[in-house]
């Protein structure tokens, strides 16, 4: 792969005419465009590894092609911390059995912050040879390690890393836990963020957030308006938006473990749910909803549940979806700011933001 400036730069734009068409029908503003770096953007990565000249080396498959491997020395799109680690890690399992003994696949997370942490996976049980072993390199290379084995986890340090992102003048500080999802470029997120942050702006009211995560968006979020009910259905997810509301207290968010579907029937009295009990849906006075839905975007009922707020602030991962959920609130609501952010350098995908304002 070549990394020059001209080709991302085509690349880029590429995207950005997509978005346009896509939400031309819309009378969509021009998108602000946010780039990312060429390289060293992506702050985790999954390896397989692969068995050759007696050794085990780093590898990934193409999409079209499962069975033969693809072997790394060094991965650029990752960040320099993962460059910086996986030779280091490579060594230590060539000089340890116990490291190495049927190990599989390799995880790695990091932050813009530095911090890391190591998953290591095997078909075997995990013994005291492989903790003392463990242990030595999650020292001598300053990072937590997590051995997986047969639905079994070990975990030496913490089964998290802490990243601090800087957004309205503001640093934030964020557990992003093994397993659980994470905006993969550091750099790119920040800017959303701001993006998001600028979008809302200062508000006298109350704001709804769906998919919530981690609190990514919800941290800076709230610091703009009374308070915020957000949802989340991942138990992992909501358990780290609670350390990260309580690490940065930030205190006017109460958080329910419901999916975007449940809670738009709990908001239509459709029925009752044991997770709001002592939660008062009518003290809030929601002046705008905030949605960060997967790529399948919103469902139906939960798009018509957003059509109830003078304002709908819209984090895309797909802007098919994206421009489809417009579709259907276009006769309420117009576009009145647009994004795009290059989270996915190299690749088609993209992310996009939208803020729609009732007619």
């Amino acid at each position: 792969m070549t990394f020059d400036a001209a080709s991302y730069a085509l690349q880029l734009q590429e995207k950005v005419t997509r978005l346009r068409d896509l939400l031309a029908p819309f009378d969509a503003p021009e998108p602000q465009v946010f780039d990312s770096p060429l390289q060293n953007f992506r702050l985790r990565a999954e390896f397989r590894l692969w068995r050759e000249d007696g050794q085990r080396h780093y590898a990934m498959f193409s999409q079209d092609d499962k069975r033969t491997p693809i072997l790394i020395e060094e991965f650029p799109i990752a960040s320099l911390r993962i460059n910086q680690l996986m030779p280091q890690l490579k060594a230590a399992w060539q000089d340890s059995a116990a490291l190495s003994h049927k190990l599989f696949q390799v995880e790695f997370l990091t932050t813009l912050a530095g911090d890391a942490m190591i998953t290591l996976c095997y078909h075997r049980p995990l013994d005291e040879h492989w903790h003392t072993a463990a242990n030595k390199l999650a020292a001598d290379l300053n990072v937590s390690i997590i051995g997986r084995s047969k639905g079994k986890r070990d975990v030496i340090g913490h089964d998290y890393v802490v990243e601090k992102l800087a957004v309205g003048g503001r640093t934030f500080s964020y557990r992003q836990p093994e397993g659980a999802f994470t905006q993969p470029n550091g750099t790119v997120n920040q800017k959303m963020l701001n993006w998001a942050y600028d979008a809302l702006g200062d508000r006298s009211d109350d704001l709804l957030e769906l998919y919530c995560g981690n609190g990514n968006f919800t941290l800076p979020l709230a610091t703009r308006v009374r308070k915020v009910l957000a949802t989340e259905i991942s138990k992992t997810s909501v358990n780290a938006a609670l350390s990260n509301l309580d690490e940065n207290a930030v205190d006017n968010v109460t958080l329910v473990r419901l999916s975007a579907e449940e809670l738009t029937e709990a908001l239509n009295e459709v029925r009752p749910f044991r997770r709001l009990h002592g939660i008062d849906l009518k003290s809030y006075e929601f002046g705008s909803v905030f949605v960060d839905p997967p790529r399948a975007g919103m469902d139906p009922d939960t798009c018509e549940l957003t059509r109830r707020f003078e304002n709908i602030l819209y984090i895309s991962c797909n802007p098919e979806t994206l421009a489809a959920n417009i579709a259907q609130l276009h006769d309420t609501h117009r576009i009145t700011r647009c994004a795009m952010f290059d989270q996915f350098p190299w690749t088609h995908h993209m992310e996009s933001g939208v803020l729609l304002t009732r007619r």
